[in-house]
């Protein structure tokens, strides 16, 4: 079953978001209040909206409530951001990540305690996030360029039991496990054996092209 999420924001970081969600399968609502920023995303994503998100009704009538996870990603409006952060939690939202402009937004996020996750743009890119949501399976994304990344992987019940040789991963998906961290004595062993076998919550490290990562992790990787 696909997931949904609902990005609130349309600037660079919300933007990258959605695109990055978008490209990886998941169903997005994109909001902004900003009609040119709903017209630059509306064939991106699967629904594009505009409205304001710190009206109680306008976020009721969205059906926010229905979304799993929802990313508010408001820019400079700190107030905005706040306001539609304590509306989210109110309404009952599972999961939200919100983005700080600063150290001042972060404090005044964790004391009220609406958000359940807050980052820094400056400090965490769209991409990276984006896959960390996907999955808690997904622990780590680090971009080496453009178009080549490393992950850090938790394994599941689709890899437990298995050596490496019968996952064939590099065969496979195109991706080196340059690494695995097992669970039961957290030792890591580094360019591993094909004969090793992969535990439940062994987390791997991966390299690979984006496009090969992405098929690694729909098949391997994302919770079932």
């Amino acid at each position: 079953m696909k997931r949904e999420f609902a990005v609130i924001g349309l600037g660079r970081f919300g933007g990258s978001i959605c695109r990055e969600l978008s490209e990886e399968g998941m169903d997005v609502l994109a909001i902004d209040i900003h009609e040119e920023k709903i017209n630059e995303y509306k064939n991106i994503v699967a629904h594009a909206v505009i409205a304001d998100t710190t009206d109680e009704n306008t976020l009721k009538e969205l059906g926010i409530r229905n979304f799993e996870h929802v990313i508010v990603a408001i820019g400079e409006n700190i107030q905005a951001s706040i306001l539609t952060t304590l509306m989210l939690k109110e309404l009952g939202i599972k999961k939200i990540t919100v983005k700080a402009q600063n150290d001042y937004h972060e404090k005044v996020l964790n004391k009220i305690g609406g958000a359940d996750h807050v980052v820094h743009p400056e400090r965490d890119m769209g991409r990276r996030i984006a896959h960390n949501i996907i999955s808690t399976n997904i622990l780590d994304h680090l971009e080496l360029s453009d178009d080549h990344s490393i992950v850090e992987v938790k394994a599941g019940s689709r890899m437990h039991g298995k050596t490496l040789i019968e996952l064939d991963i590099r065969a496979q998906f195109g991706c080196n496990v340059v690494a695995i961290k097992q669970a039961n004595d957290k030792q890591i062993n580094v360019s591993p054996m094909a004969d090793q076998i992969i535990d439940q919550d062994d987390v791997l490290i991966v390299i690979g092209a984006d496009k090969d990562i992405s098929r690694f992790e729909k098949q391997l990787v994302l919770d079932e």
